[in-house]
C-alpha cells in the first residue's frame, strides 16, 4: 500500500496483489446484491432483506462494512422510493408493489473493501422509473469510462452529469458522491456527480474508486432525516442510486464489483465511440 499526497488529499494508491484482495471483497458484495435483488418482493421487509445480505457476506469469509460504521446498525442501506441513501432496514418498512428500492452493501475480506449499490423495482412500475434507473446505470458506467489513467478527478463527475442530463430532466443531489476505497470503505478522493472536467488529482494506476451517482424524479434538495442517517427528496419525489468499485491497473479498468469486470458495458461503450468517431 502506498499513499500519496495530491490536492491536499490522501489518495491510496493498491499494488496488483492488494487489488486482487479487493476483488475478492467485490465478488462478495456482488454475490450479495444477486441475492437481495431475488428476494425483492411486495410483502417483504427491508429488515428480512438485511438479514440475508448479513448471512451471506459472513458465510462466505466476508465482515459487513456498513455494520457499526459511525454507528449505522445494519448491514445494508435500503433506501424506498423518495429516501436517496442510508435508510436503516426496519420490519416495519414493507415494500408494496410499484416501489423502487436502493440496496447498497459492502464487505471486508482481509482488510479490504468492497462497495457497490443497485436500484430494484418491486414489482410491476411506472416506466418512468424505470427509465430514470437506467439513466442512474448509464451515467455511472459513463462516469467508470471516464476514469481511464491520464485524466483528472472530475472528468468522471462531468461523464456522470452529461448523461443524466442527456437522459432527461432529473435532479443530480448535490454534495453526496462516490469516494476513495480500499482499506477503508470512504477514503479520498470524494466524486460529485457534477462538474466541469479537466479538475482535481490526476487519475493514475494504483487508484480505486466507488463510482455512485444519485438523481431524482423532482427537485435535486435532499434533507437528512432525525435518524441522523436517511437521506430523503424534499418535494417527495422517487430516487435512483447505484454503485460499483473501480480499480485503474496497468492494462486498464477493472470493475471490482461486477462479476464480468465490467467488460461488457466498457465494450459496449468503447464500441460506440468508435462507431462515432467513424
Amino acid at each position: 500500500m502506498r499513499t500519496t499526497l495530491f490536492a491536499k488529499q490522501q489518495i491510496q494508491l493498491k499494488t496488483p496483489e492488494q487489488i486482487q484482495m479487493m476483488r475478492r471483497a467485490g465478488l462478495l458484495v456482488a454475490d450479495t446484491l444477486a441475492k437481495v435483488r431475488a428476494a425483492v418482493a411486495p410483502g417483504v421487509s427491508t429488515a428480512e432483506l438485511d438479514e440475508l445480505a448479513e448471512e451471506n457476506i459472513r458465510a462466505n469469509g466476508g465482515i459487513p462494512n456498513f455494520k457499526g460504521y459511525y454507528g449505522y446498525p445494519a448491514t445494508i442501506c435500503a433506501s424506498v422510493n423518495d429516501q436517496v441513501v442510508h435508510a436503516i432496514p426496519s420490519r416495519k418498512k414493507v415494500l408494496a408493489e410499484g416501489d423502487i428500492i436502493s440496496i447498497d452493501a459492502g464487505a471486508i475480506i482481509a482488510g479490504w473493501h468492497g462497495d457497490s449499490a443497485i436500484t430494484v423495482p418491486v414489482g410491476a412500475v411506472d416506466p418512468a422509473l424505470l427509465r430514470m434507473i437506467e439513466v442512474a446505470e448509464d451515467a455511472m458506467w459513463a462516469g467508470i469510462a471516464a476514469a481511464g489513467t491520464g485524466k483528472k478527478l472530475t472528468d468522471i463527475s462531468a461523464a456522470v452529469e452529461r448523461t443524466v442530463r442527456a437522459g432527461g430532466s432529473y435532479g443530480i443531489v448535490e454534495g453526496y458522491g462516490g469516494h476513495g476505497i480500499g482499506t477503508e470503505m470512504h477514503q479520498d478522493p470524494h466524486i460529485l456527480n457534477y462538474g466541469k472536467p479537466g479538475r482535481g488529482p490526476k487519475l493514475v494506476t494504483g487508484m480505486a474508486l466507488a463510482i455512485e451517482p444519485m438523481i431524482t424524479m423532482g427537485s435535486a434538495d435532499v434533507v437528512e432525516q432525525d435518524d441522523q442517517w436517511t437521506v430523503v427528496t424534499v418535494d417527495g419525489s422517487r430516487a435512483a442510486h447505484v454503485e460499483h468499485s473501480v480499480a485503474l491497473c496497468d492494462d486498464g479498468l477493472w470493475v471490482l464489483t461486477a462479476v464480468d469486470g465490467g467488460r461488457a458495458r466498457l465494450g459496449s461503450l468503447a464500441s460506440a465511440r468508435a462507431d462515432s468517431d467513424g
